[in-house]
């Protein structure tokens, strides 16, 4: 009975956790919502009613997150930290999420799939072999400690199929500003503030590390390391070399800009290629077999109701 109420806890605390991660905090940190809560008060209160004021998740479960996070760390190789924490900045991190945080989260994942499925094959109605059991409630460990990575890897897929889908529109705009008299920063803040998407937030970040000090070629590389995109690493390395010989800013933009329009083409052409071997799949399984059904039924039931399928089916139907 002991062992049932601990996987029971396991599992209430593996949720409250994840809910924590979900709703953790993204531009303002605790320290600046307490401070400004604590300013525009006319009466005065103590920093204990305040603390009280906050939500649950942020008093208890962010914490407690932390706790479990920096348990982890300790017993997770450097090199495991720096890799995941790589794929969070490719991911573009939406979360403001740390490295060991999305650790501790593959494990409390992995311990809730896994003692959902132990619960149910203990107390609900299903009734397996042990080794069943435990090989099902295996594969719910397994899934979940890689449910998250498989996500942060659709979610980088995406990001960077939508910066690569505005690479060019982006670097005809930085040639127009550019051409018309701008800077190059300035020119990336009109980016920034004409559009949206994750492109014009990854220029943003630029002009804001530029602004804290950083020098420009070296924002730039960091940003393509952050993007992770061939397209971006090619696209920095003309912008620094051209900064460092000299050459237009303004030709070289627009040799760029004519390059990536010509990738962009070449790769609708590739998937209008792989469209037709892509439609065989629903083709033969799901549209050919509906077909043979509608245009041949008929005549097998004729066929099995003639003398010749009571012939052979023992009086037919």
């Amino acid at each position: 009975m002991l062992i049932f109420i601990i996987i029971g806890v396991v599992i209430l605390g593996a949720a409250l956790l994840v809910y924590a991660a979900i709703r953790m905090p993204k531009d303002e940190t605790p320290l600046d919502s307490r401070l400004s809560e604590y300013a525009g008060r006319d009466v005065p209160i103590s920093l204990e009613e305040i603390e009280l004021q906050q939500p649950f998740a942020e008093r208890v479960i962010l914490p407690l997150l932390k706790g479990v996070s920096d348990f982890v760390v300790r017993f997770t190789p450097a090199a495991n930290i720096q890799t995941i924490q790589e794929k969070l900045n490719m991911a573009g991190n939406p979360w403001g999420m740390q490295a060991p945080v999305y650790w501790s989260l593959q494990i409390i994942f992995a311990v809730f799939f896994g003692g959902l499925l132990l619960f149910l094959f203990v107390f609900g109605s299903m009734k397996l072999q042990w080794w069943m059991s435990l090989g099902l409630v295996l594969l719910g460990v397994v899934f979940g400690y890689f449910f998250p990575r498989l996500y942060l890897d659709s979610r980088i897929s995406r990001r960077q199929n939508n910066i690569r889908k505005a690479m060019p529109d982006a670097l005809d705009l930085l040639t127009i500003c550019v051409e018309a008299g701008l800077g190059f920063d300035s020119a990336m803040s009109k980016v920034n503030e004409e559009w949206e998407n994750e492109l014009s937030a990854a220029f943003g970040r630029v002009i804001q590390e530029i602004r804290l000090g950083k020098l420009r070629r070296d924002a730039l590389k960091d940003m393509a390391e952050r993007v992770g995109l061939s397209e971006m690493t090619s696209f920095v390395a003309a912008v620094v070399q051209s900064e460092q010989l000299g050459v237009s800013m303004s030709r070289v933009l627009r040799i760029q800009a004519d390059q990536m329009r010509l990738r962009r083409r070449q790769r609708a052409e590739e998937k209008a290629r792989q469209a037709p071997v892509i439609m065989m799949l629903p083709l033969v399984f799901l549209i050919f077999p509906s077909i043979l059904i509608v245009l041949l039924g008929p005549a097998g039931l004729i066929l099995f109701t003639s003398p010749v399928g009571k012939m052979f089916f023992g009086g037919g139907i």
